[in-house]
């Protein structure tokens, strides 16, 4: 008995697959590129023809000049002469610092709110809400602005008291205990950055073999750690404990956070913890009951049923949106400029009108914010895609 065979559906030919790609009413598509790229061009004609009039030559060569300006923080040494391409690094790295300490305590605050929210407690959940509603309907701008005068209006070193003993809040800044190494060999920076190297290779590698768990990444990371604390302890160096204490008319010693950057950061934090506690409490809301009653017919506490059961199917909801917190709270950091905080804004902006390379230091601005940004977006898409439901599209 011999069976029929029909042919499968022919393939889109070539002409088929260009409309496919391109799609209807190509001759208007292309109309509308093409006046895109002429605006482009007249626009570009008249600025080098604008910078040709006033004196100033197209081009980046000005990151090469010296700098006649200071930086209040930076977290490299620079000084006046500097490259400008110095100046900005040090802008980035502000901006970077206070954005990447501002994603993880936002979170950490974010997230204990969120959860507090939906205790049972009435006067704790109401106020969880009166504090999102009061930040969530505020501006930024307007936030920055309270926390740095109330960070103007501390009290002098000499007259500021000692928080728990060892934290001042002064008009000169926040002075917190620090831990620092002493006799600690110059290479320590490459030896840090080489450990960093060697974890995230650690776990590439583990990615890829299909091994990445909980437990084999605190497996690696403890072996990693232990590696280092080897070396820190075969090098001599020791770890001292500083305290600030009052040294004739300022305080010494310990962590110093400027007025304008602990403003910035208390502002952000409060503001993006507001978002991410409103984002966590959707997120548990979106987990069926009924997950909560069979892990209660189990025996387990609220706690364990938080931690284990709830949370880790809510990062479902929540990890998305959180990603829009994050890539929100980097731009807005660029707020700085307005309480004199020198991030990259700040130092762009100055650069520009010292050069008059506005265009050039324009671009550089938005290429930088862009970087970072796809740079987060791809960190927390990668995570999103292992808290995932499996085979769901997305």
């Amino acid at each position: 008995m011999s069976s029929i065979v029909t042919p499968g559906p022919r393939r889109p030919g070539i002409h088929r697959r260009l409309l496919m790609w391109w799609g209807h009413r190509p001759i208007a598509q292309l109309a509308v590129i093409a006046s895109f790229i002429a605006l482009l061009v007249y626009l570009g004609i008249n600025v080098t023809t604008t910078m040709a009039r006033i004196g100033v030559s197209p081009g980046f060569d000005f990151l090469w000049r010296s700098a006649n300006f200071e930086i209040g923080e930076s977290p490299i040494t620079f000084a006046a002469g500097d490259p400008y391409l110095r100046a900005m690094l040090a802008g980035l790295l502000n901006t970077l610092k206070v954005s990447l300490i501002g994603c993880v305590l936002a979170t950490v605050v974010g997230v204990t709110v969120g959860v507090a929210g939906l205790s049972g407690n009435l006067l704790l959940a109401s106020l969880v809400r009166w504090y999102v509603e009061l930040i969530r309907n505020t501006p930024l701008l307007l936030q920055l602005f309270f926390w740095i005068s109330l960070a103007k209006a501390f009290p002098a070193p000499r007259q500021a008291g000692a928080l728990l003993g060892s934290v001042y809040l002064t008009n000169r800044g926040v002075y917190l205990p620090a831990v620092s190494a002493e006799g600690l060999p110059v290479a320590a920076p490459v030896l840090v950055i080489f450990i960093i190297f060697a974890l995230g290779l650690v776990l590439v590698l583990l990615s890829h073999l299909k091994r990445l768990n909980g437990r084999t990444i605190a497996i690696a990371t403890v072996a990693i750690l232990a590696a280092a604390t080897t070396a820190f302890v075969a090098s001599g160096a020791k770890l001292t404990f500083e305290t600030p204490a009052l040294a004739g008319f300022n305080l010494r010693g310990g962590y110093n956070l400027t007025p304008e950057f602990a403003a910035l950061l208390t502002g952000l934090i409060v503001k993006f913890s507001a978002a991410i506690a409103e984002i966590v409490r959707a997120g548990i809301q979106s987990v069926n009951r009924g997950q909560w009653e069979a892990a209660r017919a189990l025996g387990l506490h609220n706690g364990q049923i938080m931690r284990l059961i709830v949370l880790p199917q809510a990062l479902r909801v929540i990890t998305p949106l959180a990603t829009s917190s994050y890539l929100d709270l980097t731009k807005d950091s660029s707020l700085a400029v307005a309480i004199g905080y020198p991030d990259l804004v700040s130092i762009v902006n100055t650069t520009a009108n010292t050069t008059g390379q506005s265009l050039e230091a324009l671009m550089i601005l938005i290429g930088t914010y862009l970087g970072i940004n796809l740079v987060v977006s791809a960190l927390m898409n990668q995570y999103n895609k292992r808290v995932a439901l499996k085979g769901t599209a997305r």
